[in-house]
């Protein structure tokens, strides 16, 4: 079955709808690269979604920028990621699953280090920390071909299954993330060699409760830890995975295979590039442009790139995965991703922030009546002990969202936890106005974390019911570049998010945020009832 080839573990047949075969041998060795994906993926959405702490330490440490530029900070972590994962789906096509995977999951080394480096100098320009915070979207662009690759190798009637293991224990990089960058930002992991701690100028915490003011920090291990991971990780993967020659019919060599994905990944940051360029505001950006028209430019300008700068046999190939867009089907699931994987990473990367900004001061008028948001909570909770706990819920519940779907229907899963999360975005929308106009936010504390964990829950069920549905709807050489594609455009959930829940509590008016996204979620209902589950529908329940 094995086949040697210059591209190392390729096999050469591969076919998990035949039982004989997966009993035989696929489940072996699906399985494997399942279990090294899972780790190469978590590690991916580590690396993307550290900024969310990262600024809120960085408010704690004193650097000097506002509120308004550490939010931009997390948002340009996620409009690359989102527009990484346009390319990304197309790797496991163009280079290999093995080949993909190995080299994905070292390129994270880069902006995991540059992170470490920029963190120890606070007098550094924003631009500085904003091309780092862009770099690490190729952790979030890693999803699409880690997913990809993962659809190929099991059966259709285990999709549901093994995407929602590979999804949900993979997004456990961000709670990870989030119990681990707090941890080691404690100690001086790496002596001499990694640099001088700063000193605390406000309270932070960890997961075991606060960290006083004054204490010595080392942010910078915020991005230098992830090495001790990410090393062996990509020998592992290149010694454990394997390429499928009945998907990726011309590799090419390795180097080949990994000029392909460089290549790609490389063109990538040129529209995100140009997106923020236009819609930061100055001195930064130009700010000519609104988050809603630099969205579908960085789309359109991404895959306009992919078309014009592929060459020889990539040119076929992706104009081949090209032919998902003609399907009515890749924009109804598209929109339910959003629903899921997009509120899922959204609320990650903009949580830790907003619970900062809404909760840890005081919201009191002045002589005038007018609220003021600037005096310190001394009650406040210490959001670096509670960020985690939602993102913990929404990854470990997603296998299980595939597995029901596998019993009882994706679609079915999908209607039900969008209305749950109408209703909860309503709800908790409700409580950050409350908490927002009251001089003890504190009180409502309790009430906002148990309703995001909530959405949370429910967008994680909906990530393992989502796919299901993709994995039967269509074929075995669509469903992954479908997987990459609305993977791709949900994960602008990372981005909007950010910016809207920034924005209106810029404004005073955080609950319109959050009844923004209730609104949204109520269309995607009515989409995914329309399509999949009205009577007469053309496919029912996938």
């Amino acid at each position: 079955m094995t086949q040697t080839n210059a591209g190392g573990r390729t096999l050469a047949d591969w076919y998990p709808e035949d039982e004989s075969f997966w009993e035989q041998t696929g489940r072996q060795v699906a399985y494997r690269n399942l279990w090294l994906s899972i780790p190469a993926l978590l590690c991916g959405f580590a690396v993307w979604g550290m900024w969310g702490i990262i600024t809120v330490q960085m408010m704690n440490l004193g650097f000097p920028f506002t509120q308004a530029e550490l939010f931009t900070l997390t948002a340009i972590a996620g409009i690359a990621g989102a527009t990484m994962r346009i390319p990304a789906s197309f790797f496991v096509r163009l280079s290999g699953g093995r080949n993909t995977i190995f080299l994905t999951t070292a390129m994270l080394l880069a902006p995991a280090i540059g992170t470490g480096i920029v963190l120890q100098h606070k007098d550094w320009p924003l631009w500085s920390f904003q091309l780092m915070a862009l770099w690490c979207g190729v952790g979030g662009g890693n999803f699409a071909s880690s997913m990809s690759n993962i659809s190929t190798f099991f059966p259709k009637r285990l999709q549901g299954t093994a995407l929602g293991l590979n999804a949900g224990l993979g997004n456990f990089g961000v709670t990870t993330m989030q119990i681990v960058i707090p941890l080691v930002m404690t100690v001086g992991l790496f002596g001499t060699l990694g640099g001088a701690p700063d000193i605390l100028q406000k309270d932070s915490g960890w997961i075991f409760g606060k960290i006083a003011a004054g204490t010595p920090t080392w942010i910078q291990n915020a991005g230098f830890a992830w090495a001790l991971s990410l090393v062996p990780l990509s020998i592992l993967c290149w010694l454990g995975m394997n390429n499928l020659k009945t998907v990726s019919p011309d590799t090419g060599s390795p180097l080949v295979a990994f000029a392909k994905i460089t290549w790609l990944y490389t063109l990538a940051f040129i529209p995100s590039i140009l997106g923020l360029y236009l819609y930061l505001p100055q001195p930064t950006g130009l700010g000519l442009i609104s988050m809603w028209v630099a969205i579908p430019l960085d789309i359109c300008s991404a895959l306009l790139i992919m078309r014009l700068a592929a060459f020889g046999t990539m040119k076929e190939n992706i104009a081949r995965q090209f032919a998902i867009f003609r399907n009515k089907h890749t924009w109804s699931l598209t929109a339910l991703y959003i629903v899921t994987f997009g509120s899922f990473i959204g609320f990650s990367m903009a949580l830790p922030l907003a619970m900062k900004v809404i909760f840890g001061v005081i919201h009191v008028p002045d002589a005038n009546g007018i609220l003021q948001h600037t005096q310190n909570n001394p009650n406040a909770p210490t959001v670096l002990a509670y960020a985690w706990i939602g993102p913990f819920v929404g990854a470990a519940v997603r296998p299980v969202g595939g597995w029901i779907s596998d019993k009882i229907g994706g679609s079915i899963v999908t209607q039900a936890i969008s209305a749950v999360m109408v209703v909860a975005s309503v709800a908790v929308g409700y409580v950050m106005q409350q908490a927002y106009a009251s001089a003890t936010p504190e009180s409502y504390f309790p009430a906002f974390l148990g309703l995001f964990i909530v959405l949370f829950a429910a967008s994680g069920i909906g990530n393992g019911s989502t796919f299901r549905t993709i994995g039967v709807i269509f074929d075995r050489t669509q469903a992954g570049p479908v997987l990459g594609w609305t993977s791709a455009v949900a994960a602008y959930g990372a981005f909007i998010a950010p910016i809207v829940i920034g924005d209106e509590i810029k404004a005073g008016t955080p609950q319109l945020a959050m009844y923004g996204f209730a609104a949204f979620y109520g269309f995607c209902l009515v989409l995914n009832w329309w399509f999949y589950l009205r009577r007469g529908s053309e496919i029912k329940n996938p």
